[in-house]
């Protein structure tokens, strides 16, 4: 949650959200500051100390209303925010791109985070064609260094819905695709991070765009090129993942980028739209263009 000038951490519980700043301090049993002290410094254990010395004594005042919650990005410090590109057959054919032989990821960075009820400011001196992506994120909770892909969601904290907002005409402007996805706040996340444990197979969740109240995606994780699974060995065997890193797994089809039409009759998200990412399970993004 966004608090001041920084951040705190919540538990959606059945009562509410537990403040845990708020019950830490009542209690004398201080729990992690925030998202990234819970994962980056292992504070798991701390954190469940603290939610089960509430859930056995119950006090209101360590409860919010959640519609009273000045959301922030899930994860405000990740060391890495990974991103893979077109890792769903049918996106991969509506745009023209040979379906990948081996994951291309790229990246973002941390100013791009943004979060549930938050704007986007878009880069309108630089860029007119925006689009929408919406796409699962899996949050890392242990060190992962060359891991099979039979332990490879071993690894993970948890998962959320994410966006990767795309500026597509910076996209296309070189061969390197981050000018057109690392603008200030092109990386919604959130609301939640739903916990490993409560995901059965990340690999067969529903996906969902809506602009405006208009679905504009409807399709499922399971139609990935690359699993979850392969996706994690296979950047794990590139690069030490961190507690705390990100990594948004692609999108499905029906994205603006991928119409029939040409770039210049398409209609490109624009100041005044709201974009909707829902993720079943996990939560609904929303957000706001400006």
């Amino acid at each position: 949650m966004r608090r001041g000038d920084g951040y705190a951490l919540g538990v959606k519980t059945k009562d509410g959200v537990l403040d845990v700043e708020a019950a830490g301090r009542a209690l004398g049993d201080a729990g992690p500051a925030d998202m990234d002290d819970l994962l980056q410094n292992g504070r798991g254990p701390a954190l469940r100390a603290l939610s089960d010395a509430v859930e056995a004594a119950p006090d209101g005042r360590f409860m919010l209303a959640e519609s009273g919650i000045a959301y922030a990005p899930v994860v405000t410090r990740p060391e890495k925010i990974i991103m893979m590109g077109f890792n769903y057959r049918h996106h991969a054919e509506e745009t023209g791109t040979p379906i990948p032989k081996a994951p291309p990821l790229f990246n973002k960075y941390n100013n791009a985070l943004n979060h549930h009820g938050g704007t986007i400011a878009l880069p309108t001196q630089a860029a007119r064609e925006f689009d929408h992506e919406t796409e699962l994120v899996m949050v890392f909770g242990r060190e992962c260094r060359n891991v099979s892909e039979a332990d490879a969601l071993d690894y993970l904290a948890g998962y959320c819905t994410g966006n990767d907002f795309s500026a597509r005409d910076l996209q296309t402007l070189t061969s390197q695709f981050m000018i057109g996805k690392t603008s200030d706040g092109l990386a919604p996340l959130g609301p939640y991070l739903v916990t490993a444990d409560r995901v059965k197979d990340p690999n067969n969740l529903k996906l969902k765009t809506l602009v405006n109240g208009q679905v504009r995606q409807d399709w499922s994780t399971d139609d990935m090129i690359f699993n979850c699974r392969q996706l994690i060995s296979f950047a794990s065997k590139v690069m030490t993942l961190k507690p705390g890193d990100i990594f948004y797994t692609g999108t499905p089809q029906e994205v603006i980028f991928g119409e029939k039409i040409p770039r210049k009759d398409r209609a490109w998200l624009k100041p005044g739209d709201e974009v909707v990412s829902e993720l079943e399970g996990l939560g609904e993004l929303r957000f706001r263009l400006v």
